[in-house]
Order: structure tokens, then sequence, then C-alpha cells
């Protein structure tokens, strides 16, 4: 493969929209080089090509086996990502795959494993790894301004408008079901955020009459008594979208809008120590939102207010805890608000592709590796079965193992 200091060349696979939108994300990080996209439809991936300057294929296996690739990019539809993974992982590329890793629970497997036998950096494209506004909440964790976290909730409902009745998405053998073609994203988020993989999974669908499953719910039971649910409507007009975080820290709350997050509010109880550190967030926003290879756009805020003895200074007590927090702190983190939802989303799908490609020069981890892939698939695959037996299902190794390493 090339050095960082020629560039790492760069081929798509499948030239839909998403992988148009990808292309774009990326096109201009330097030392980035396109040069290649595949499609079945040659006359899409002729399209793609001519815009970049690059050699045009008709397969995965094509742009594999070619010598002036180094990453392999997967946009095909989801049925295909596993197969496609492993064939470029195989032959020592770098891959950066759209989610989810696979339909099911073995095949993503079978990714997580030949990434660890390969010379290639594998990247999931769970692109809320990448949002400031959730690594902002990670790191007030780390620094524990936040405790951990307690209940993760997310309610997404979400536009069918564009989805006919014979639209991919509904044919679980080609999308997987909603669980695991969009539900992955907030598993991995939930895991990310909790520091852990569930080891336990309850799931319920919802049928419209005569129509497909369009609504569906999870719980996720984690260790050391923490609990995620998850629900998803494909029911509603795009102008009547909503989306809602909610993330329970016990003696704080935050409220995270949007799918493509750009908005938070924490509320939180603390002691005169605590309001100091909470005080003193504004001046370190761009610290706290820092996400490599993410590009603000200037009109970031991180505002505080702290209302000083708005309690009792007396202990008060949650769940076996005990502290005196007689001040209330209200924290607004803004990236600029629906408006700005496209752009958040561009510039995460651009961190993601930095990560890959540092971790190719340099070595390491990255943030969005094969074992969350596994485990998110395997929290939505528990959830599909939970559903559809009536039973709650437990998280077998694979999954609990592979975001273990």
């Amino acid at each position: 493969m090339t050095s960082g200091r020629t560039g790492r060349r760069v081929a798509l696979v499948g030239c839909g929209a998403f992988g148009t939108f990808v292309l774009d994300a990326i096109h201009d990080i330097p030392a980035l080089r396109i040069v290649a996209c595949a499609d079945a439809d040659r006359r899409r991936a002729q399209v793609l090509a001519d815009r970049y300057g690059a050699a045009v294929h008709t397969s995965v296996a094509d742009v594999a086996a070619a010598p002036d690739v180094d990453v392999v990019v997967l946009a095909t539809p989801p049925a295909a990502h596993a197969d496609a993974a492993v064939t470029a992982l195989r032959a020592g590329k770098h891959v950066f795959c759209e989610k989810p890793m696979a339909l099911g629970v073995a095949d993503a497997a079978r990714v997580e494993a030949e990434t660890r036998g390969s010379r290639g950096v594998f990247v999931i494209d769970h692109v809320l790894r990448y949002n400031p506004l959730l690594r902002l909440l990670k790191r007030l964790g780390e620094e524990q301004l936040l405790d951990p976290l307690r209940r993760f909730a997310f309610e997404n409902d979400a536009s069918d408008e564009d989805l006919g009745p014979g639209h991919w998405f509904w044919d679980p053998a080609r999308s997987g079901g909603i669980q695991v073609e969009h539900g992955v994203h907030f598993f991995d988020a939930a895991n990310a955020l909790m520091g852990s993989v569930p080891f336990q999974v309850q799931g319920t669908e919802v049928r419209r009459a005569e129509g497909p499953v369009d609504i569906v719910v999870a719980t996720a039971v984690h260790p050391g008594g923490a609990v995620a649910t998850h629900t998803h409507s494909f029911t509603h007009a795009h102008r009547a979208e909503r989306q809602l975080m909610r993330l329970d820290y016990g003696f704080a709350e935050a409220r995270v809008t949007g799918w493509i997050p750009t908005r938070a509010t924490i509320s939180a109880w603390t002691d005169e120590a605590g309001a100091v550190r909470w005080e003193a967030l504004p001046a370190r926003a761009a610290e706290l939102l820092a996400v490599d290879g993410l590009r603000p756009h200037g009109q970031e805020r991180v505002t505080v207010s702290v209302t000083r003895d708005a309690g009792s200074a007396e202990p008060a007590r949650g769940r076996g805890v005990s502290r005196s927090v007689p001040h209330r702190v209200e924290c607004v983190v803004d990236l600029g608000g629906e408006d700005r939802k496209q752009y958040v989303y561009t510039e995460s799908v651009r961190a993601a592709m930095t990560d890959l490609l540092h971790c190719a020069e340099h070595g390491g981890t990255p943030q969005a590796d094969a074992a969350a892939g596994l485990a998110a698939v395997a929290v939505a695959d528990a959830a599909t079965r939970s559903a559809r037996s009536g039973r709650t299902v437990t998280l077998t190794a694979p999954a609990v193992d592979g975001a273990a390493r």
C-alpha cells in the first residue's frame, strides 16, 4: 500500500446516492485520492468516475484486485456488506463500510474475525461515534462531571413518505429489518456511552394493517444495572419527523435532539466545586467538541448558567447515592440546530474516514471498529428474534467477546 506521503488511494463500491454522499464528504481530505468507482450498473459508476477522474469497475472483486487501491468504501445495499468486506480485507485493503456491517450475527462475526487477520484497517460508518455532542458527553463522563449513565432512551419518529410498499427497506431479506438497517446506529451509540454491551434484549414489533412492520421497540439491559430503550417508528410525514435521546445520569439529565444530534440540553445538580467546573465549560468549548477530521463551522456554542442554592444543602439521595447538591446547572450545547444537520453529518463521515487513515498510517484501533459493528448487529438481531418469539434473548459470546476486544 502507499504511504501517507503519496496519499491513500480510495475506491468506492456502490455508486448510488449514499456512495455519492460519502465521496463528496471525504474527497478533500489531505493525502487521499479517489481512484476508482465500481457498480454493477457501469453507467452509474461512470458518472462518479468522470467527476473525480477515476477508473470504472463493476465489482468489489475487481477493486480488491487492483494494485492502485488502498481503501475500499462499501456503499452497497446492506445484504452485500459482509461478503464485500471480507473480499476487500483478504486482499489487504482498508475498508470503510456503511452500516450495518451485516444482516446477521454470523456474517458480522465473520467480518470481525477477518479484521483480526488482515493488514487492513476496518471502520464501520457508525457516524454517531464521531458526533461532537456525543463526544462532549463522553468527555464530561470521563471528567466525572456526569456520573455513569443509568438509562439511555431514544425515540425516533421517522418518515415513511419515500418508502413505498415495494421499497427494499421493508424487506428483511434485503435490509435486515428496521432494528438492523436503522437501529444499529443507536444500539452502537448506547454501547459507546454506556461503555458496555448489553447482555439481555427484549424486542417488540408492530405491523401496520396488511403491511410491513413499521414500529419496533427494544429494551437492552447493560451490566451494572443500566438499561437502554430504543423506539423506531417509520410512520410520519417528513415535516413531522422528530427524534429525542434522553440520557439519565442520576443527578443529571441530557436531552439530545435529532438523529444526527445538533443540540443538547443538560440539567444537573451539583456542589460548589462542581458548579465552578461547569461554569468553565464555555471557555473549553473547542476542546470538548473537537473530533479529529471534523471541521467546526465556527458557530458552535456551549452556554452554562448556575442557580446557586436552588435546593437544600442537605444530602439528596437516589439509588443508594447520597450527595450534597444544592446548585442547579443548565448547560446548552448547540452545533447550529437543525439547519446544521447535513453539515454535521457530512463532517462526521469525514471524521470517520480520517480515523481510518490515521490508524492505517500510525496504528491503533478506530473509534468505530469491527467489534463495535458486531456488537450493534448482535443487539439488533436479538431484538428482532425476541419480538418474533415473545421471549427475552440473552446475547451470546461472539458479540460480547468481539466488543471486549
